[in-house]
């Protein structure tokens, strides 16, 4: 009954907040699950069941087909880009059709040494190429939706990452079996993007043994955690591929029904007005003809610039990508059939409205974890970056003044936290510390959480608050 009730006050004040489309996803998918026919799952369990047998999954062949991918130059690419691009589909089931995209950025310095990082955006049935173009990628698109400017604050300054669209039916994926979209779910979804990830690495063996990270935000709450329990499974039973997972990174992610739902009410309810004072996009037609984009300024009209740009029909082809209508999250997934209700074992932007860190304190405090580093504030510039808790195996870190998608509203800030969690320390403690350098990951004897346990995935994630954490919050 309590869970029932909390849907709907969830329902009720959802309207009030500045949704993007991946939120409204996600609200979409909770209307289902308060409906008779909710999608089934109760825990991560229900979706892989922990034994030792394992069946070697589908392996295509690879060799050259990598060199067949590297994107010569993107429509609209400002100059003087110094590194590499690639794209193009990795079948993951032959029987059925199914294939799913990806674009690949490598690193412009000492690539042949940096981490693999895997990015999944959330909805369920939104597109990673929100991520790539608009969040964390190495380009952004002008207002005129036909030219690119370089992000000064892309990931891929300190690791190579690969954005991922999945299922098949989000984005530039497909099934030629059109059952496949009837049957999306967290489960389908799992199998397919570790079975994308094994073909890949047969694709780009070089990084086999490359440390590997997952980060995603939204939904991906879901995918992110399910993934990787699905590849240290696979890697204790099989020889087939070993994969080299070191840590997950989930931004205000989705991960448990009762306490998302509980820290939403209670976010809402404090501090919904505040939406009132954010941009809006009051005319998606409209095109700038000239003018660079800031990437201190995050256009409110950036999802019809996302579609414009990614439906040229001259960017399609330098994707190598079939002629597609791309939109920005999936209309053709007519059902999402399993999700759990909880994917508990975290960055959170301080004002997202639709998975905010009152939520995110709510699924921490379930864990009682014990706490390895007080509540404090980091620093970035001189200035209050956010605020962290160190648990162990497990950082809880907010970025502040950022909303749901926290690499778009605070790059720089994003960039630093992403730096730190690859290096395996914690962000400065104080206005008088510099930031750190862009190394690679220090030693595992190193200070901070550098080892797999304290970092990785014996456990782990990266996650955020706002407010000072107490360890018992009143109900709403």
């Amino acid at each position: 009954m309590n869970k029932v009730i909390a849907a709907f006050c969830f329902l009720a004040l959802f309207g009030l907040s500045n949704a993007d489309i991946q939120a409204n996803k996600l609200f979409d998918l909770l209307k289902t699950k308060t409906s008779n026919n909710q999608p089934v799952g109760d825990t991560l369990s229900v979706l892989e069941d922990a034994n030792d047998e394992y069946s070697p999954v589908y392996v295509g062949p690879q060799e050259g087909m990598a060199q067949l991918d590297k994107i010569s130059t993107l429509p609209g690419q400002p100059e003087g880009v110094n590194f590499d691009q690639y794209s193009g589909y990795v079948t993951v089931n032959p029987t059925a059709g199914r294939a799913l995209f990806y674009y690949f950025v490598e690193s412009p310095t000492d690539s042949s040494t940096k981490p693999l990082v895997l990015w999944l955006n959330g909805g369920p049935g939104c597109s990673s190429m929100i991520g790539a173009m608009a969040e964390l990628g190495p380009f952004r698109i002008n207002s005129d939706g036909e030219t690119l400017f370089r992000n000064n604050y892309g990931w891929n300054n300190v690791a190579n990452v690969l954005f991922l669209e999945s299922p098949a039916g989000v984005g530039f994926s497909y099934s030629n079996t059109s059952s496949d979209y009837d049957n999306a779910g967290d489960k389908n979804t799992e199998d397919d993007a570790y079975i994308f990830i094994v073909n890949w690495l047969e694709r780009f063996p070089q990084y086999k043994t490359r440390d590997f990270y997952i980060t995603g935000e939204s939904y991906a709450g879901h995918y992110v955690p399910q993934l990787a329990y699905k590849i240290l499974l696979n890697n204790k039973n099989t020889n087939q591929t070993v994969i080299n997972i070191k840590g997950i990174a989930i931004g205000n992610a989705w991960i448990d029904d009762v306490t998302n739902l509980k820290g939403l009410m209670r976010w809402e309810i404090s501090i919904y007005t505040i939406s009132i004072y954010a941009p809006i996009c009051l005319n998606p037609d409209q095109r700038t003809a000239s003018g660079t984009g800031s990437i201190n300024i995050f256009d409110p009209c950036w999802q019809s610039i996302l579609i414009s740009y990614l439906n040229n029909s001259a960017v399609q082809k330098a994707f190598h990508v079939k002629p597609t209508s791309w939109d920005v999250c999936s209309d053709v997934l007519t059902s999402w059939n399993d999700s759990a209700d909880t994917v508990l074992p975290i960055i959170n932007g301080d004002i997202d409205a639709e998975a905010p860190i009152t939520s995110s304190r709510y699924s921490i405090n379930t864990l009682n974890l014990p706490i390895e580093t007080a509540w404090r504030p980091w620093y970035l510039n001189k200035e209050v970056g956010g605020y962290l808790e160190a648990y162990k195996g497990l950082l809880l870190i907010t970025v502040r003044g950022a909303g749901h998608m926290v690499p778009s509203y605070q790059p720089q800030r994003a960039l630093a936290l992403f730096s730190s969690f690859l290096g395996g320390t914690l962000p400065p403690t104080s206005p008088s510390v510099a930031l750190f350098g862009f190394a690679r990951a220090p030693s595992a004897d190193s200070a901070g959480c550098a080892t797999q346990q304290a970092c990785g995935l014996e456990g782990s994630g990266i996650l955020p608050p706002s407010l000072p954490p107490s360890r018992q919050i009143d109900d709403c």
